[in-house]
């Protein structure tokens, strides 16, 4: 009954406290790769270079949130590459210039991952199909439905206000930027501050001690896989925005970046534990470290090989941390 108890009401809602020093050891190494890069190459440590590598963090980060809730439930979502596709190319079909207001192209691109979204949820929670194979299987049908729309072509001439939205700056502060960090607050406080972060974790930690407190777990899960399907649309129409087309093949593999951000910044893949702060320092670390390989002009081969590297470890680290039975 005590490991029940503290699964639900404990420090960090069954997160233990020696998982919180995570953050700081990330923290730290990620200022250390900054400091490495900035003796290797001077362009590194530049205002200019910096907000590059935020801009292009943002899209992944808000995915990483979104992959964050449902991993802390015990679930995985492997389609959100693919609602960045098909919400990309809805959005784009409204956004023609001289036609809708921008309202438009943004409600309803983000209506329809909102709605893909609880369609993973409702599969999720009514068959006893892992979520795995569940997302797995939508993350099909999304990049077909993206092919379908936009007749496996670039949907272009979008208007000038709707490609602001992610391509513009505000006071010289890219507008990605500030929508990064306006969710990253928003998510940060849905999580922490607010009685269904709290179930996340409860239903993460121990489903059953969950379901005996009362929590109804069919619930909590359609929330958390319907919150990932909207922010997996909130980046596909800043996708589409930033690069002025909606593109049916956008968002292949941003799925894995997603899953390894949350990883790297401690979220148990178990569940029952993470932070959107952990995740946001997970995404940082990725687009430093990919950054930092470019201006060395490291291939992508070599790349690639750092990144799963680096994942591996982190899960390693990650598992290392969870508390012995």
């Amino acid at each position: 009954m005590e490991k029940d108890f503290t699964l639900i009401k404990g420090d960090g809602y069954g997160v233990l406290h020696m998982r919180n020093i995570g953050k700081y050891v990330l923290l730290i190494v990620l200022v250390a790769i900054c400091i490495a890069l900035s003796m290797t190459t001077p362009r590194f440590f530049t205002i200019q270079n910096l907000m590059i590598i935020v801009t292009q963090v943002s899209i992944n980060a808000l995915l990483a949130f979104g992959v964050t809730f449902v991993i802390i439930t015990g679930g995985i979502d492997l389609s959100i590459g693919s609602i960045v596709a098909v919400t990309g190319v809805v959005a784009a079909s409204f956004a023609h210039a001289d036609t809708y207001p921008v309202i438009v192209p943004i409600g309803v691109g983000l209506l329809a991952g909102l709605l893909f979204g609880a369609f993973n949820g409702f599969v999720v929670t009514r068959t006893k199909v892992p979520p795995f194979i569940v997302t797995l299987g939508t993350m099909t049908i999304g990049r077909g439905l993206a092919l379908i729309l936009s007749k496996g072509r670039p949907i272009s001439n979008l208007s000038d206000s709707f490609n602001f939205i992610g391509g513009g700056k505000v006071l010289g502060v890219p507008t990605l930027i500030i929508i990064l960090v306006v969710f990253f607050g928003i998510c940060t406080v849905i999580l922490k501050k607010t009685v269904i972060g709290r179930y996340m974790y409860a239903v993460g930690g121990n489903e059953q001690a969950a379901k005996a407190s009362g929590i109804q777990l069919s619930k909590v899960k359609m929330v958390v896989y319907t919150l990932c399907g909207g922010l997996a649309a909130l980046a596909g129409i800043l996708l589409t925005s930033r690069i002025t087309t909606g593109q049916p093949n956008a968002g292949a593999g941003f799925e894995l970046d997603a899953i390894a951000a949350a990883i790297i910044g401690g979220t148990s893949t178990s569940g029952g534990a993470g932070t959107m702060i952990g995740t946001l320092l997970g995404a940082l670390l990725i687009g430093v470290i990919s950054n930092g390989l470019d201006l060395l002009n490291v291939t992508s081969y070599y790349q690639q090989v750092v990144m799963g590297v680096i994942i591996i470890g982190a899960v390693v680290l990650n598992s290392l941390k969870q508390p012995s039975n």
